[in-house]
């Protein structure tokens, strides 16, 4: 595995493990930055990936978008084209004023971190 690839990995489990802190947090919790930061774990699930294959993917946070340059590659990553939809709204919907995320939202993120992150790491296993 490249060594850029495994810093993306850290980065996104540094990630889950700051979504699951605050999601289980007794004292002012912030469920906004538990949806951010687990959509974040997806994001760079998806960037080590890419850096693995070697397909450059700029600077972007749209999972979407990180997914059409995986497809070709791993097609079975489409199956999760409705999770990761559900996540890219975390990037910036709870971000700002107007919106904030309650607990149950903060735990179905996650649980869709989880989910992309697992996918990932099978993927990586098989191409190592």
């Amino acid at each position: 595995m490249q060594p850029l690839t495994t810093e993306w990995i850290n980065k996104a489990e540094g990630d889950l493990v700051t979504a699951r802190r605050e999601l289980r947090a007794r004292t002012a919790p912030n469920y906004d930055a538990a949806c951010f930061h687990a959509q974040q774990c997806a994001e760079k699930y998806l960037k080590a990936l890419l850096q693995e294959a070697e397909t450059p993917f700029g600077k972007t946070h749209n999972l979407s978008l990180l997914l059409d340059l995986l497809k070709d590659r791993h097609p079975e990553l489409e199956l999760l084209r409705s999770t990761l939809a559900i996540l890219n709204a975390y990037a910036v919907e709870y971000r700002y004023p107007g919106e904030s995320a309650d607990k149950e939202v903060a735990r179905q993120a996650v649980k869709l971190a989880e989910e992309v992150r697992l996918v990932a790491l099978v993927l990586f296993q098989e191409l190592h």
